[in-house]
């Protein structure tokens, strides 16, 4: 890499600091000046994070660990990584001789799974120049990539809803920013003109879909000047608001104004005015920060943000996590900054309490933090951004057992991400049994912030704002179809100013049928529909505070309506009665733990029944109803029309003051001191 301007040493007077501070420890250092031959002192310091690792297990095999464990202390620098940095149960401390790999203090230590690249000259030949919009022309500049040995080009794959995450891409990025690859229209979408007399797609529930046509029709006649492009691709909701695919381009017929798309096509098929953009067009090279790669001569196209003499520019080249710990325990990565890769930033598979902290993951084809298994694990203050999917995404625990898995993400800011994976790609993802999400910031995106299944998770103190900026019925926290999802607490948190095409967004989504979850002390302010239970039954929604939704409230009974007919083939996504029958929901723990779901099959599982709505406080719409599901909720004790008198609503605080009449009805005082990332100390 070039252009890194940050410091490459530490003082040795610094050095004795710290040594002194960490006596009971073994310090290694690490410095992309240093060499694996050297013992890793402060004055001969390792050079690679492998180099470091090998000398602790030489450590452990000859002495043993010592009495405060190994710090592996990075000298700041760029560290490039050709493959992933990975640990296994060899390299494991214990709980109190943790091993950790640490960023210096007040140094920045980049872990870089991509290459600079560098020999732009201004495109001048006559047939690009043709190619390119008049107004590019003199603003786009290439460069050759295996004239400086970059070979592994990427390629694109049909990707989205349904699909699965190819970590295939090269990808560009400009001073640690994103790059767009080349599109039209350079923001927001076109719409379908019309789709073909077709069957329809007709899923595994027998529920018709959009046209199974192979292409649609389109308006204007831009695509005419695609007709040099090789390898043209659309990204689009097809169908429906929630669901996005990426389609390869077959052929265009400029006449008819017809796409035809190369299959797997649209996982629903084609519908008339659905959104849709074209991208990975030279053609398209129109706008600062949009580039192109020409595969077959390697050549790289970009119309630069700001001056390429004065930027770093960086290509992704790993198509493999940054770092993989594998039945590793009592491990820490802490301070670093984890970029440029083709995949995800850290893997964590099995082993026990683990750590990520004070970390910034940015600019990766995949996910942040991956997290399969294992117990205790934590990812806490870190930053995730420029993710082409989820934040964090952690799973675990024993669901027959109800054991817990005891991971916790905590206070964590995870913004912009979910670049690719426009839809069910979360800022946070859990997974299993018994997971802790609190404190953490999430918004802007465009679908979800929070997705969680199974079971006992706390979602709790968490500010979540802007997100299903492209999406329509869609959660800010959500979850979906499974009968034994229960206990599940959604406490405390603020959401406020979201989104959403067509239907929208809500705030708190118990989507097809989820039961059992309570939803406490939540602040709502400006969202579409606040808390919506989809057919669900034995959900407590208590203590909230509704501020200017519409409404504050949605409740449905789709299991007796709508949705009776799939619920009832029990196939695909609505097998609920399969999911059932897996759990051993008529015997203990779950029996003890959940008595209300134990006698489901003989009270009618597709009733919403036992659903209470208690000590909440509106202000703005308050209910909306279908299929007469209100005669079965409880109301108790709700302050609806009345002044709440808030300290200063004008200026979003929503305290109640001492006069408040909510307090006579019970409402208890949320702890808005405690929401967020305030409060939350260093990790």
């Amino acid at each position: 890499m070039k252009k890194v301007t940050q410091k490459t040493g530490l003082t040795l007077a610094a050095v004795l600091v710290f040594a002194t501070a960490l006596c009971a420890q073994t310090t290694l250092f690490v410095s992309p000046q240093g060499s694996d031959e050297n013992p890793g002192t402060a004055d001969r310091p390792l050079a690679t994070l492998g180099g470091a690792r090998d000398a602790i297990r030489r450590i452990k095999k000859t002495a043993g660990l010592p009495e405060g464990g190994v710090v592996v202390l990075l000298v700041g620098g760029v560290y490039r990584l050709d493959a992933s940095f990975t640990l296994d149960a060899r390299d494991s401390g214990t709980e109190k001789q943790p091993i950790v790999y640490r960023a210096a203090k007040g140094e920045a230590v980049r872990l870089v799974g991509g290459r600079c690249i560098d020999g732009f000259r201004p495109v001048k030949d006559t047939d690009l120049l043709e190619r390119l919009d008049p107004a590019a022309r003199g603003k786009v500049y290439a460069t050759d990539l295996r004239a400086q040995g970059i070979d592994d080009l990427g390629e694109l794959r049909p990707e989205g809803y349904a699909r699965p995450h190819s970590n295939t891409r090269l990808e560009l990025f400009f001073d640690a920013r994103p790059m767009t690859l080349a599109r039209w229209p350079n923001e927001g979408f076109v719409r379908i003109a019309d789709v073909p007399k077709a069957p329809r797609v007709v899923d595994s529930a027998n529920v018709v879909r959009g046209t199974a046509s192979g292409g649609f029709y389109y308006s204007g006649d831009r695509p005419e000047r695609w007709r040099h492009a090789e390898e043209l691709w659309l990204h689009g909701f097809w169908h429906h608001d929630w669901a996005d695919n990426s389609v390869r381009v077959a052929s265009t017929d400029p006449e008819r104004r017809f796409i035809a798309t190369a299959p797997p096509h649209s996982f629903y098929g084609y519908t008339k005015g659905q959104r849709f953009y074209a991208f990975n067009l030279l053609e398209e090279v129109d706008a600062p920060g949009e580039w192109f790669l020409d595969r077959r001569t390697a050549v790289l196209y970009f119309c630069p943000p700001g001056p390429l003499e004065k930027g770093e520019v960086v290509v992704s080249l790993l198509g493999e996590p940054l770092v993989v710990l594998a039945d590793v325990s009592h491990v820490g990565l802490e301070g670093m900054t984890l970029e440029a890769g083709r995949s995800d930033g850290v893997h964590v598979g099995g082993g026990s309490r683990n750590h990520v902290s004070g970390c910034l993951l940015r600019n990766l084809g995949g996910d942040g933090v991956v997290i399969r298994g294992g117990t205790g694990h934590r990812v806490a203050g870190c930053e995730i951004t420029g993710v082409a999917g989820e934040g964090i995404r952690a799973e675990g625990g024993d669901r027959p057992k109800l054991i817990p898995a005891g991971h916790e993400i905590v206070g964590n800011h995870v913004h912009h991400y979910a670049r690719w994976y426009r839809t069910y790609a979360g800022g946070v993802r859990i997974r299993g049994v018994g997971i802790r999400v609190a404190n953490n910031l999430i918004h802007d995106a465009p679908h979800t912030a929070i997705f969680f299944n199974g079971n006992d998770h706390l979602i709790e103190l968490n500010e979540i704002h802007h997100i299903a900026q492209e999406t329509g019925d869609v959660g800010a926290i959500y979850t979906g179809r499974d009968w034994t999802y229960r206990g599940n607490r959604v406490r405390h948190n603020y959401i406020h100013h979201t989104s959403g095409t067509g239907m929208g967004s809500m705030g708190v989504y118990l989507d097809d049928c989820i039961s059992g979850t309570e939803v406490f002390g939540n602040v709502f302010y400006e969202v579409r529909r606040a808390v919506m239970i989809g057919g669900g039954r034995d959900t407590l929604v208590e203590n909230n505070l509704f501020i200017d939704c519409r409404p504050a409230l949605q409740i449905d009974e789709r299991g007796k309506g709508w949705a009776a007919r799939r619920i009832a083939a029990d196939r695909g996504n609505w097998n609920l009665y399969t999911r059932l029958r897996a759990m051993p929901y008529k015997e203990p723990p779950w029996s003890e733990r959940y008595p209300k779901l134990a006698p489901i099959m003989e009270q009618d599982p597709t009733a919403a029944v036992g659903n209470r709505v208690v000590r909440n406080v509106c202000v703005g719409g308050w209910t909306r109803f279908s299929g007469g599901v209100e005669r079965r909720v409880r109301f108790e004790d709700n302050l609806v029309g009345e002044d709440p008198r808030f300290v200063d609503r004008a200026n979003g605080d929503f305290r109640l003051r001492p006069d408040s009449p909510a307090w006579k009805l019970g409402f208890r005082e949320i702890p808005w001191e405690k929401i967020g990332l305030r409060g939350v100390g260093e990790p």
